[in-house]
């Protein structure tokens, strides 16, 4: 059969056939995957042979891209991302007519294989996962790549910034039977601290010990709704081991994912990494026009610390998740709302 043709430059999407014939009699990390220096692998072709690629390389380190031509064949569905030439593709395709998405992600995924793999590897684990061992798997992820190279390298680049000021970093206002949860860092843009994990963890637990509280309300103050993880905080913990028991321990995710109530969250402005990762867990998202979301961890050497990796993937799915994460490209409102990352767009 004569393989489809893929968008993209050609030297950077490998015929399935080719691949698989490769991969066929030999030890598949010899062939492709992080070891091989080969951290991503982009084909195209035949259902089937796209199918024998993506079976093969299913537990490897390699982050597996399906291009499509725009058939949207169910087959490059297991892989890590599915591309297709098709405009308006449905979830959990991305369209890339051009390829330049696809050498977009190509670039990122060479300049950060490590997170990047490690990544693919998370929201693949995570589909047969119930959420709190998701949280789980993510934390640890999270905590070996805090060891890495990539990281440390991101750590040295980012040079000094300023401590966090004093003050209350989460305001809890009670409205009849509503309890209103507001990030209430503004000349912080709301970044996640510490403090900020705590106080949020504080008011869920206060939800869950109080039955009169019927609905949560998750708001920001400020231009900003969450700027996402403080990086004043970041690498001030020596021991990442001992960085996941804390988490473990004292995770905001997880009291959101506890709550018996519904849970409202209302973005504004900028959404950043913990930021959107907090707010996907909310049973309804309304965002302002201005909002916008992005997932910025690769690009520091690490994945979604803050249940993004459980709760974005319940919103948009593995794909597309995959997508927002590996590439940080930022989305808009209007893409966030069709993506179904948030519910509503409103003005008001």
């Amino acid at each position: 059969m004569t393989p489809r043709p893929a968008p993209g430059r050609s030297d950077r999407v490998q015929d399935a056939v080719a691949v698989a014939a490769r991969m066929r009699g030999r030890t598949a990390t010899a062939v492709v995957g992080a070891l091989a220096g080969e951290p991503a692998i982009a084909v195209a072709g035949p259902a089937e042979a796209v199918a024998d690629v993506v079976s093969a390389a299913r537990h490897l380190p390699v982050v597996m891209i399906a291009v499509d031509d725009g058939s949207m064949e169910p087959a490059a569905l297991g892989a890590d991302l599915a591309l297709t030439t098709a405009g308006g593709a449905p979830a959990p395709w991305i369209s890339d007519p051009d390829g330049r998405a696809l050498d977009g992600l190509l670039d990122r995924i060479g300049s950060f294989p490590s997170a990047s793999v490690v990544l693919a590897q998370l929201l693949r684990l995570g589909k047969d996962l119930d959420p709190h061992a998701g949280l789980t798997a993510e934390s640890l992820a999270y905590a070996t790549l805090q060891s890495g190279p990539e990281f440390a390298a991101w750590l040295r680049a980012r040079g000094d910034v300023s401590a966090p000021g004093p003050g209350d970093p989460v305001t809890l206002v009670r409205d009849g039977d509503v309890l209103r949860v507001v990030l209430d860092r503004p000349e912080r843009h709301n970044a996640y601290d510490i403090r900020t994990r705590d106080g949020v963890v504080a008011a869920f637990e206060l939800v869950a010990a109080d039955p009169s509280i019927r609905r949560v309300e998750l708001r920001g103050n400020g231009p900003t709704f969450s700027s996402g993880g403080d990086l004043s905080e970041f690498g001030t913990v020596a021991d990442p081991v001992l960085g996941h028991l804390v988490r473990s321990s004292r995770f905001a995710a997880a009291a959101m994912l506890d709550c018996a109530v519904p849970i409202d969250a209302y973005v504004h402005g900028r959404c950043l990494g913990a930021g959107v990762e907090l707010m996907a867990f909310a049973d309804r998202v309304v965002a302002w026009p201005d909002s916008t979301f992005e997932l910025p961890e690769v690009a520091m050497g690490l994945v979604p610390g803050a249940g993004g990796t459980v709760s974005v993937v319940r919103r948009i799915g593995r794909h597309r998740t995959a997508y927002l994460a590996l590439t940080g490209e930022r989305l808009d409102a209007r893409r966030a709302l069709a993506w179904g990352l948030v519910d509503e767009i409103t003005a008001d």
